[in-house]
């Protein structure tokens, strides 16, 4: 049971979530309907005492707590049902989730329910399942919205290399795009399964359209013995990853380096690498690398959705090799 005082307290805050978040969708949902998108952000921590943020997704909200040691269990049911009742969304549309700081390998994957269900969304043209009730993350980063039609502007006749792939979607817009080929690749099997039914969702065929489940650094190293080569590559790794069967843990500050040049082994010469992180103390080092050019791009690949005074979500790179 709540103290009366804090119970208050919470109720205020939610009052002030929910009322932003009506606003906020008022303007956005017009805007972006206008441009076919079903997904996108409406509240990132903007009122520094709520810890949350909250996505639209074709009729579903999903709402994040970042959590941290002073957290209750109460906090977040109290925001959801809010947030629900301001935008007139059903309880069994309403998805609540915890996100917590720190290396957290696999977070991506990570279940937490197992229904299996998945509902489709629009993005412009094409379409993409998302999953908001089994995993952390819904299997679409509506933040690289942006980037994503960068790829498709620039895909034509390429041969496109998607590494950490994860449901396909910078691939399936390649392919929009007129790549020659797509090469997609991602550790987990559910990710490379995901991303085959995103492809025959936009009728985008199976043959030049390559999915691999593999660990990148593996893919590389075969992939360059085996004299294949790219014009495009998207790289978008996670902050931190561990490898069970090998016992190696990546980590984005210390090894983007080493995966940057793997990359870079088997682009051919002045090719075109856009390489992404979220890690918020992220510091590019390209010193070493055989690069002709490096450009940051960050300011151009966020949405307006995204647009945060506390922080920028995702930062992003071009690179020609």
């Amino acid at each position: 049971m709540l103290d009366p005082k804090l119970a208050a307290k919470y109720e205020n805050q939610a009052k002030m979530l929910a009322s932003r978040v009506k606003k906020t969708f008022k303007h956005l949902r017009k805007r972006f309907s206008r441009q076919n998108i079903e997904g996108f952000r409406l509240y990132d921590w903007d009122i520094p005492e709520i810890r949350a943020a909250v996505d639209w997704y074709a009729g579903h909200l999903v709402i994040a707590e970042y959590t941290r040691k002073q957290s209750v269990p109460e906090w977040l049911p109290m925001m959801g049902a809010a947030v629900a009742e301001s935008l007139d969304v059903s309880p069994e549309n309403i998805h609540l989730k915890e996100r917590r700081a720190g290396k957290q390998s696999g977070q991506r994957y990570e279940r937490i329910d197992t229904t299996n269900k998945k509902i489709m969304m629009s993005e412009r043209d094409l379409n993409f399942y998302v999953n908001p009730y089994d995993y952390i993350d819904t299997g679409l980063f509506s933040d690289h919205r942006n980037t994503r039609q960068m790829i498709r502007e620039i895909a034509e006749g390429k041969d496109f290399l998607n590494l950490y792939c994860y449901t396909g979607s910078f691939s399936c817009y390649a392919a929009k795009g007129g790549a020659k080929t797509t090469t997609s690749v991602d550790r987990s099997e559910t990710a490379i399964n995901w991303a085959r039914e995103n492809m025959d969702l936009n009728g985008i065929p199976p043959q030049g359209n390559t999915l691999i489940q593999a660990h990148t650094f593996d893919f590389m190293e075969t992939a360059k013995k085996e004299n294949k080569t790219y014009d495009l590559a998207v790289v978008d790794p996670p902050s931190y990853s561990t490898t069970r069967s090998k016992k190696v843990e990546f980590d984005i500050l210390q090894d983007h380096p080493k995966l940057l040049s793997g990359v870079i082994d088997v682009m051919r010469p002045g090719s075109r690498i856009f390489f992404s992180t979220n890690h918020q103390d992220f510091k590019l080092q390209v010193g070493a690398l055989e690069i002709s050019d490096v450009k940051e791009i960050t300011s151009l690949t966020i949405p307006e959705d995204y647009i945060s005074k506390k922080k920028t979500i995702h930062r992003c790179w071009k690179i020609t090799v």
